[in-house]
């Protein structure tokens, strides 16, 4: 009774927990990340531990049974070679012979007592070196007769099809793939919108809500400290400020179009008036000036504040 008893209780629970594990895996989203979702993990693993648990039980009570039906016949357990079909096969794939046997193999030669065997190959290594010549064949017939492709047009067509299907990603995605070099700030509304709201959620402990500066600086004038326009601000969100005194990177943590859409809304607040603006930091930066080549010249007088003033307007 007792035997039947626990059949019913493994067989419940393993029906029990496989329907669980069916069901959390059809509702979640990404059902087997372990951060995610552990509980699945943590299901996973006892179903496959009850199962090794009871497949060890099984294999201790068999063997248990088959050493009384060997004291039931007169032969003593211990005396059983468990091991006997391992010897076998490894004899077999070796042809080793039993040092008993070495005189069938032994030559005539003796160097001071040492005596050579004639032993053969092992079949495994035999077997090995078979293949070896195989492979050797079929790699000279499909890359030197055929003329395969060697590695470097593997590396070819591998490059053309990335940039096919990167070409396709970008005609068809929703989320924008971003280019540095056509990057151009987004003046619609909706996108302004979405980056007022990832930057008050993000970037407005340190700089206020309205851009006038806290920890960070202003940004509603025109100095910036690494450069403005579209191209910097987007590049100075994502990889960071000033080594070990500047802003955290964000590349990780907010997607690159967020990334664009936080920089366009950055650079909507230029000309705006916060509550308490904070005093300018960093140089005077003009989009067509920072364009221009620059050239040189013998003497160069910095700009007074009348004429900075004038810029600034």
């Amino acid at each position: 009774m007792k035997k039947y008893f626990q059949s019913l209780l493994y067989i419940t629970f393993l029906a029990v927990s496989s329907f669980a594990i069916v069901t959390a895996i059809s509702s979640y989203e990404n059902p087997f990340s372990l951060y995610e979702n552990p509980l699945v993990w943590i299901a996973i693993s006892a179903v496959i531990l009850v199962v090794l648990l009871k497949e060890l039980v099984n294999i201790v009570a068999l063997k248990k049974a088959e050493e009384l039906t060997l004291e039931k016949q007169g032969i003593n357990p211990e005396e059983i070679d468990h091991w006997a079909w391992a010897k076998a096969l490894i004899k077999k794939w070796t042809k080793a012979k039993a040092i008993a046997d070495e005189g069938e193999i032994e030559l005539d030669h003796n160097y001071d007592g040492i005596k050579e065997l004639d032993n053969s190959l092992p079949p495994w290594w035999l077997y090995m070196f078979y293949m070896t010549i195989i492979f050797g064949v079929v790699y000279l017939m499909r890359f030197h007769v055929f003329g395969g492709d060697n590695q470097t047009v593997e590396y070819e067509k591998a490059v053309a099809i990335a940039q096919r299907e990167l070409s396709e990603f970008q005609a068809t995605s929703k989320e924008a793939v971003i280019d540095m070099e056509n990057l151009t700030a987004l003046t619609d509304e909706a996108s302004l919108k979405r980056g007022r709201a990832v930057f008050n959620l993000n970037c407005a402990a340190c700089h206020a809500k309205d851009g006038g500066g806290l920890i960070g600086p202003n940004l509603t004038d025109q100095y910036w400290i690494l450069g403005g326009g579209i191209k910097n601000v987007f590049r100075t969100i994502s990889k960071g400020g000033r080594d070990g005194k500047g802003m955290v990177a964000w590349e990780k943590t907010l997607k690159p179009i967020d990334v664009q859409k936080v920089a366009s809304y950055v650079l909507s607040l230029q000309g705006t008036t916060p509550a308490k603006p904070k005093a300018a930091e960093g140089d005077l930066y003009e989009e067509a000036a920072a364009a221009a080549p620059v050239k040189e010249t013998d003497t160069a007088a910095p700009a007074t504040p009348e004429e900075q003033e004038t810029i600034k307007e």
